[in-house]
Formats: structure tokens, sequence, C-alpha cells
């Protein structure tokens, strides 16, 4: 099994769980075929482990009676081992290999709370250096959100936007405080530097292995890029962009004009909406702001998953 399957499974505690089951119905159809004993052993050790990984959040006697019937099991199919020291010898075998499997599951969940805390944190030390866009990053990655359901993305690419989301103006960390609470309007200069955020913000969290391999990283770079080429900083082109800086694009906008600046009020969503409509396909995506346009074909959609 590859490490990235692997990382899928464990991340779904359910196919585990199909998995041991599947692996007791093997049991019973080879007992009943007859098959050489010795072949049929391995497979309670596997039902063992998965039953150990997919039952993970179960009480501790649950789990030790479950695996008990376990042991249980393989000494029906071979009757003549049946004596007190193989029985304990088997139960705490099998108990031990239980509890690792039990303890690998919990630490790889522990590790994906902890990252995401992480992720969270970093959004909002990023917010409170800013009053005025305070919750920003968790707005967009709503909104972001709300747009792959849409589009009916899968539950991994929807976590992978909504991380990004979190962490999309990350890089503004590095952005001098002149620039970025300047009430004015920037100059040209002060305008390259805030067009820096993208980058710092990669070189800041690109030595994160799980940031990379899922492509939060490439939202993080890519978010400022436009449809039509004309963005920044890599200047990308239609589908050359990854579709979640895409979507986060068009979040972004919306949630950066309807809030208040220090510079300005918030627009009101009426021309907002127009607004956005006006830049798709140069830039925004269009087929992406046709989808982003329909969550608020319906003001009680609107109400319940936007606002």
């Amino acid at each position: 099994m590859s490490t990235k399957i692997l990382n899928r499974w464990l991340n779904n505690p359910i196919y585990f769980r199909c998995g041991f089951f599947l692996i007791i119905t093997l049991i019973i159809v080879l007992y009943f075929l007859k098959t050489d004993h010795d072949q049929i052993y391995i497979f309670f050790l596997i039902a063992t482990i998965f039953f150990g990984i997919g039952f993970n959040n179960k009480s501790v006697w649950f789990l030790i009676i479950n695996t008990t019937f376990i042991v249980a099991g393989r000494f029906i199919i071979d009757p003549r081992q049946w004596n007190l020291q193989s029985i304990l010898i088997f139960e705490l075998t099998y108990l031990l290999i239980m509890f690792i499997s039990v303890e690998l599951m919990k630490r790889t969940q522990k590790i994906k709370k902890d990252n995401l805390e992480l992720i969270q944190a970093l959004s909002k030390a990023l917010d409170s250096r800013d009053t005025y866009t305070s919750h920003h990053s968790q707005n967009v990655a709503h909104y972001a959100v709300e747009i792959a359901k849409r589009m009916n993305l899968s539950k991994k690419e929807i976590d992978i936007i909504y991380k990004g989301g979190l962490l999309h103006d990350i890089g503004k960390i590095g952005i001098p405080e002149y620039v970025l609470l300047k009430p004015g309007r920037l100059t040209k200069e002060e305008y390259s530097i805030i067009k820096r955020h993208p980058v710092i913000g990669y070189e800041m969290i690109k030595h994160v292995s799980e940031f990379k391999e899922k492509g939060i990283l490439e939202i993080v770079l890519h978010h400022h890029e436009r449809y039509d080429g004309l963005g920044y900083p890599k200047g990308l082109v239609e589908e050359q962009i990854p579709l979640g800086a895409r979507i986060l694009a068009i979040a972004d906008t919306y949630d950066a004009m309807t809030s208040k600046r220090i510079y300005r009020s918030e627009i009101d969503l009426e021309s907002t909406l127009k607004e956005i409509e006006k830049n798709k396909g140069s830039q925004f995506d269009p087929e992406i702001t046709d989808v982003f346009l329909s969550l608020f074909e319906n003001q009680n959609h609107l109400n319940r998953n936007i606002v």
C-alpha cells in the first residue's frame, strides 16, 4: 500500500471498519472451503489491525472484548491449540497488536488536529494586526468552501481549499505596518510591496510537507493571479492557475468589498455582485463566477450559508 493511499485511509477510519468486516467474511468463506489453516491465520492478524484502526475511538472494554472474540475465532478454526498457555499468549499478542493500531490512528488524528490548530493560529495572528480585516481569512475560507461545495468537489479538495483560505494572506505578516495600515491610496512603490505577500507567504510555509503535498502552497502563491494573465506574482493565465486559487480569488474579492476597510466603508451586496460579474472572464474564471453568483439566487440560501 503506497504512502498516499495509506494516509487517505488513515484519514477515513470507515475504510478500515469495512475492511475488517470483509476480512472476517473472507475468513469464514475460507474456513468452509476447507482452506489450509496456516493460510487463514494471517487474516486474523490483519483483521485485528483493521479493527484497532477502524474502531480506535471506542471504549477500552469494547476493544478488549471484540479482540477476544477475534482470538476465540482463531481457536475455533483449530481446536487442537486449546490450552491455557496458548490462549493467554495469543490473547496478549492480539491485544498488543490491536492497541498499537489504535495508537497509530490516534497519533495520526492528533497530528491532523494539531496542523489545523496551527493554521488557525497563524490566520488569527495575521488578522490581529489589522482590526479592519479581522476574521477576513476565516470569512474567505468559508466563502471558498461554499463555492467548492456547489461545484461538487471532493471532501479532500474542499479541506485543502479551506486551509488555503485560512492561510492565503499569511505573507502579509511580512508587510510593513505603514503600508498595511495606510488609510489612503497606496503609492506605486507601496503597492509593489503589498504584491510581495503571496511570495512571502509561500516562502514562510513551503517547508511544511503537508502544505506542499496537498496543494495549499499553490493557493497561497497564486490567489492573486487573474484569469486574463494580468495578475501576480507569475502572471498565470486561465487553467494554468490552480483551481483552488481561482476559487479563492472570488471569495477574497467578495469579502474585501463587503467589509469595512481603513480607507473606505463596505460596499453593498448588489454593487459587489455586479462588479464581480463585470470581471467574469477577465479577473475571474467565468465558470466559477457563475457558480459563485448562483449562491445568491435564493435569499434563504444566502442567509444560511454566505452571510
